[in-house]
């Protein structure tokens, strides 16, 4: 915090570049709060999210999708950028993140982006007005194993009224108990995991950030289980 209480703000820019075409790339600058009681910085997850929506740019073009947690925004920024209708959300009971969100819009020039308050576990107003979707996607939202159902509540319910739907997250794993396969059988779900190397995310640097560097980063899509 500054001497006036306003949070201190330092912009972080991510430049995605194609292998294939290095004419074509992206760069987005994104707010980070340097205050350590708002934890709002950008997390080797979501590099890495980013970069696989930027590789499927095609696909994201006219689709409607939602980030859940997006804090600092960068996978929902960068698929605003790449031409899908975003919806951000974070807890509603967090304004200041929420404030994060619009900044980081404001910050690439994304006015139409909505910003929505929406708590993982609870079927609010919020959750259950959003329009059809087509894409779901969350960097680091299974960090706290007591939030893990939370998030897949919310999860099975926004699949559930969108069946062709689908979750596409980036994780840590951070314990040797974490596990959700409990979870995504008892709401029923189903799980495919994204091997990082399909997509040229295998690496110590992305988007002109180290922030990978070693980490064990892990993608997957969880999508509505069928035949039961």
């Amino acid at each position: 915090m500054d001497d006036c209480g306003a949070p201190s703000i330092a912009h972080k820019v991510f430049t995605f570049e194609d292998k294939k075409n290095p004419q074509e790339s992206l760069s987005v600058s994104v707010p980070e709060v340097l205050d350590p009681q708002y934890g709002m910085y950008v997390w080797p997850c979501a590099v890495v999210l980013a970069h696989y929506l930027w590789t499927h740019r095609a696909q994201l073009r006219g689709q409607t999708l939602l980030e859940l947690g997006a804090g600092v925004s960068l996978p929902g920024v960068v698929a605003a950028k790449c031409g899908a209708k975003v919806i951000l959300s974070d807890s509603a009971e967090t304004p200041q993140c929420l404030q994060n969100c619009r900044r980081s819009c404001a910050a690439n020039s994304l006015p139409g982006v909505e910003v929505l308050g929406i708590t993982w576990g609870e079927v609010s107003p919020a959750l259950v007005l959003l329009p059809p979707l087509d894409i779901i996607v969350g960097s680091d939202v299974f960090y706290e194993p007591q939030d893990f159902e939370d998030v897949l509540l919310t999860v099975a319910f926004l699949l559930r009224k969108n069946p062709t739907a689908q979750f596409w997250t980036t994780y840590q794993e951070r314990s040797a108990d974490w596990s959700i396969e409990v979870l995504l059988h008892r709401w029923k779900l189903s799980c495919e995991e994204v091997q990082l190397d399909t997509f040229d995310a295998d690496e110590a640097e992305l988007a002109g950030s180290n922030l990978p560097g070693n980490k064990s980063v892990f993608m997957m899509k969880i999508t509505q289980r069928t035949g039961d």
